[in-house]
């Protein structure tokens, strides 16, 4: 099994060095002002639509700066990755763009969508049992077994550094309005996301707030903050929430998040389907459960958002097609 070299923990200045690796290759996401939100809200609020990023997810970026940084030598014994079903795309299409071979650890239970994505990208999937195994075992088993090199869905520097190039871009986009973010919502799980976009706001913005987003009943990074130390969810299962349920931050993660982000925000299923609907009534997006999170947050009013400068990301929109029906259908 093989990683590529990286420093443990990543600074602002990845998160430079991934945006101009990624210039070109990721897709710059819109920042989209919500009228209706601001309505509500009484401030200004946009969304950051990941939803339209290469496989419908954030995950491509950190995927393709992790990967394209493997030695020429290493890529043809190819890639591993486990995911439930974003980061599982990310890998893939970047491998297929880097010529890579690419394996996928995913659970039995994800979404169809993700795992017939994932596999039209030309990737091996590996199904797990999401409660009885482990992915990362299985994993780092195949790795070790064919001398590929291990993706780790956040807990890795690189990864972490191309998820932050979203909040480079969402400082870059506010400046051209003449604006600067006061909070930042961000849906969590592993903490790859938010630990990215934290580096780079809080290199331009110190006094932004960044804000971690959690499905109820799920939330260690929460957790984590008050007592100081990494937390672990008792369950794997039981949200609808796929994409943010994950056994504890990273170890590299929560070393940025503890000291630049500190917390957080609970959401309910229903609030979630809540903010699905919404997406797509007022901002005409598509976007799955996991990454409506922080959209509900907003919606749920836990947040004085009066006169301040609010984003929310949108990170992802690969929905079941019949859940998204039955959500906007009212059911």
């Amino acid at each position: 099994m093989n990683t590529v070299v990286a420093p443990r923990v990543p600074t602002a200045a990845d998160v430079e060095d991934a945006a101009r690796l990624l210039k070109g290759v990721a897709v710059r996401t819109p920042l989209i002002p919500c009228p209706a939100l601001e309505r509500e809200r009484g401030g200004r609020v946009f969304l950051k639509a990941e939803i339209l990023q290469h496989t419908g997810s954030f995950k491509f970026r950190g995927a393709y700066n992790c990967i394209a940084r493997i030695p020429a030598e290493q890529r043809a014994k190819g890639v591993v990755a486990y995911s439930s079903g974003n980061h599982a795309q990310g890998v893939a299409a970047a491998a297929k763009l880097l010529g890579l071979k690419a394996t996928i650890v995913m659970p039995a239970d994800a979404p169809a969508p993700k795992r017939e994505r994932t596999a039209a990208l030309g990737a091996e999937i590996v199904p797990y049992d999401r409660d009885r195994e482990s992915r990362e075992g299985i994993a780092k088993r195949i790795a070790q077994e064919r001398g590929a090199t291990l993706v780790p869905p956040f807990d890795h520097p690189q990864v972490i550094a191309g998820q932050g190039t979203i909040g480079r871009e969402i400082c870059e986009d506010l400046a051209a309005l003449g604006l600067a973010p006061d909070l930042v919502l961000v849906p969590t799980s592993g903490g790859g996301l938010i630990a990215g976009i934290a580096l780079a706001v809080k290199d331009k913005h110190p006094k932004a707030r960044i804000v971690a987003v959690e499905p109820e009943g799920f939330d260690d990074t929460i957790r984590s903050f008050r007592s100081g130390k990494r937390e672990k969810n008792a369950r794997m299962s039981g949200s609808i929430c796929d994409a943010l349920l994950t056994a504890s931050p990273g170890e590299i993660t929560f070393e940025i998040t503890r000291r630049l982000v500190g917390e957080g925000l609970t959401v309910t299923d229903e609030e979630v389907r809540a903010a699905i609907a919404f997406a797509f009534r007022e901002a005409k997006l598509v976007a799955e459960p996991g990454g409506a999170a922080a959209l509900a947050a907003v919606l749920a009013g836990g947040l004085d958002l009066t006169g301040k400068v609010a984003v929310v990301v949108l990170s992802g929109g690969n929905v079941d097609p019949g859940l998204f029906a039955a959500v906007i259908g009212g059911r």
